[in-house]
Parts: C-alpha cells; sequence; structure tokens
C-alpha cells in the first residue's frame, strides 16, 4: 500500500451558486429546478467521500484537512484587485462577475475557495516533504478556469497554479508538470503558465466543449515557455481507446521528456458516460487507467511525487464510483466496491474505424509536438 494522503474539509461542500439547472441559469425562459438546482453542486463530491467512508477505503488513506490559503499564497497568482472585489462581495450576499452566471456564488463563498486552495497547497507540501508517497485534495470549488484577475466555469481561484507557486517558494522546484484530464480546456491554468518553462502543462479535453474556441493545439506556450503547453482536443464520444492513444501518444512521452520533480492532476470525472456536460463515454476503468499511467510515470520521473486535485465532474450517481477507483490504484489497494454500471459502458464504446481515425490525429498531434518522428 501507499502513504496515500486524503485532504478534505466540509466546508467546501457549503459553497454554493446561482440556481441552475444543469448549465442554463434560471429564469427567463428557464424553469426552476425542483433539485437542487445546479451542475456545479456539492453533492457529487460529498457522495465520493461518504463512498469512501462506507467502503472502509477511508481507513487505508491517510484523512487529512488544512488552513485556509493565506493572502500571501494568492497574491503569487491573483492581483490584490480581483482578491478585494471577490471578498467584499462574498461578505456581502454573493453575487456574480460579469456576465458568467457560472462565476455566481453565496456569502461566505470567498473563504471557502481559500479553504480549496489550501487543501491543494498542503496535499502538494505534504507529497514534497515526503510524509505521503502521493495525496488527493478533494478541493471544491474547483479552479482550473479560474483567471488571474476573473473567474469562470465555477472556478474562483486557481487551486493548483497557487499550489505550485507555493511550493516553489518552499522547495525551489524547477520543474512541475500539470496533467489535466478534466473533460473541459482547462484554459486558467494554461492561460497563467504560458509563458513560463518551470511548469509544463497538458489538457486532454472534448475538443470544443467549453469553454468553446479554447485548447487548440497549436496553442503552444510563447516567450520562455514555447512548447510547455500541450493541448489534446479529443473527438465527442472517444471513451477508453481515445484517453489510452493520448496517454501512450503524447502525454507520457512529454512528460519523460521534461523530466518534472513533481506530477500533479487536474481531476476532473466529467469525461465519464453519465456526465451531464460532456460527451466521453469513460467508465471508472478509464481513470484506473489514467492514474495508474502517472504513477508509472512519476515513479520513472521524480520519486513518486504525485498530487490529484479534484476539478469537475457533475454526475451524482456516477463520480463516487470514478473517484473511488482512483483512489484505490493511488493508495495501491482494493475493496469491495463493484461499479455497477461498467459492463454497460463497456458495450458502449466506439468501434475500431472510429478509434484508428481518432489515433491518426493524435499522431498528427504528437508530430506536431516532436514527441513522434
Amino acid at each position: 500500500m501507499k502513504r496515500t494522503g486524503f485532504f478534505t474539509d466540509e466546508r467546501c461542500f457549503w459553497h454554493v451558486t446561482k440556481p441552475h439547472i444543469g448549465p442554463l441559469a434560471i429564469g427567463g425562459w428557464v424553469q426552476p429546478s425542483a433539485g437542487s438546482g445546479t451542475a456545479e453542486s456539492p453533492d457529487s463530491k460529498r457522495r465520493l467521500k461518504n463512498l469512501v467512508n462506507f467502503s472502509g477505503l477511508s481507513g487505508r488513506l491517510q484523512n487529512r484537512g488544512a488552513r485556509a490559503a493565506t493572502r500571501e499564497d494568492l497574491l503569487r497568482v491573483h492581483p490584490a484587485s480581483y482578491l478585494e472585489r471577490f471578498r467584499a462581495m462574498s461578505e456581502a450576499d454573493g453575487g456574480e462577475f460579469a456576465a458568467d452566471t457560472q462565476a455566481s456564488f453565496s456569502k461566505g463563498s470567498y473563504d471557502f475557495a481559500c479553504v480549496s486552495s489550501g487543501l491543494a497547497i498542503a496535499a502538494v507540501d505534504a507529497v514534497m516533504r515526503g510524509e505521503l508517497d502521493n495525496a488527493y485534495a478533494l478541493c471544491r470549488p474547483p479552479g482550473h478556469h479560474c483567471l488571474p484577475d476573473m473567474p469562470m466555469g465555477f472556478c474562483f481561484l486557481a487551486n493548483i497554479p497557487i499550489a505550485i507557486r507555493a511550493a516553489q517558494a518552499a522547495h525551489g522546484l524547477r520543474r512541475v508538470a500539470v496533467v489535466d484530464w478534466d473533460v473541459h480546456h482547462g484554459n486558467g491554468t494554461e492561460a497563467i503558465f504560458y509563458d513560463s518553462a518551470d511548469v509544463l502543462t497538458i489538457s486532454i479535453h472534448q475538443e470544443n466543449c467549453y469553454p468553446p474556441g479554447s485548447g487548440g493545439v497549436e496553442r503552444r506556450g510563447e516567450g520562455a515557455g514555447e512548447g510547455h503547453n500541450l493541448n489534446v482536443p479529443l473527438l465527442p464520444g472517444g471513451g477508453h481507446e481515445a484517453y489510452v492513444g493520448a496517454m501512450e501518444r503524447i502525454v507520457m512521452p512529454a512528460l519523460l521528456r521534461y523530466q518534472p520533480e513533481l506530477i500533479i492532476i487536474a481531476c476532473g470525472y466529467d469525461a465519464g458516460a453519465f456526465d451531464p456536460l460532456a460527451r466521453m463515454m469513460l467508465g471508472s476503468n478509464t481513470y484506473r487507467y489514467l492514474i495508474g499511467c502517472m504513477m508509472k510515470i512519476a515513479d520513472a520521473c521524480c520519486g513518486g511525487r504525485l498530487v490529484a486535485m479534484h476539478e469537475g465532474g457533475y454526475s451524482e450517481a456516477y463520480v463516487p464510483f470514478c473517484g473511488h477507483a482512483l483512489l484505490e490504484t493511488l493508495a495501491d489497494t482494493t475493496s469491495d466496491v463493484v461499479d455497477p454500471v461498467a459492463p454497460f459502458i463497456a458495450m458502449q464504446q466506439p468501434g475500431a474505424r472510429f478509434v484508428a481515425f481518432q489515433n491518426m490525429l493524435l499522431d498528427e498531434q504528437a508530430q506536431a509536438a516532436g514527441l513522434k518522428t
């Protein structure tokens, strides 16, 4: 078994957004929902934590909390003007930034977001100090869409960049890799590190899903960051084999070439087969495969130093099974939990012609990135 940290905080589940039904804000022609009323609800995350407890897996993890991120932590990524506006609105009645209804929040959300970033910082720090072999931070609100001065797509603070900058300050890291397999493009992380050579950012996502027009293969970094940003857009419906192709042709070769000292995963489960906000058809076994690939690369490059941070995933029923499978693999253990729909998802996977076409596109991307001759 691995010494795997599981970082959580009840306060993260108390953040709420404006009422939605799926991706649509309530109002106008959109009828109010009888349910929780938002895609980014706490339920999928809370149910993952509850399954980890109910299955007994939590007894094989090192369960930890963390202090909230400090202003100093946040200022390494976000300007003071943005933080002050967010905090002031949060201390009043909440609200929304600009016209992005997916960046709405309630009273207290600034504090909850600081806790979310604090979990990310603490997970990375514990792994870097050698207290843990690897770790998982159940962050909420998520962070990979957040820009330095603007929230976006349910994200208010850039959890991963904040944790990276804190680790660089504390541990002198020179090369960190971020692998983002949330189904939506990690545009915020990309923007923050776009001209940096000390962070390699790789985003695997459904092509043109969110943000529309973002995440093209031509976006490869600039200045010192030239070649240090890789986007891997996949065709909708690609399923398990699309992610195998992306890992084998692009992600793992890029990591081996870069030789990071730490690998961080932006761990979204919204590529799952039942997610309401995407169409990628993954089952829980794909998440076992993905984290297993990253564990092998981390062992080869950086002494196994690997931290996964929770991002998206909006199927309350299925996210717990995907997350539980990933945590079992991360901790090198098993449980009695059985994914009841894994056989059904396996039968829904695309055929050989689709897979061959997707792999041809991935080969073209690998060639453009200098990863295949």
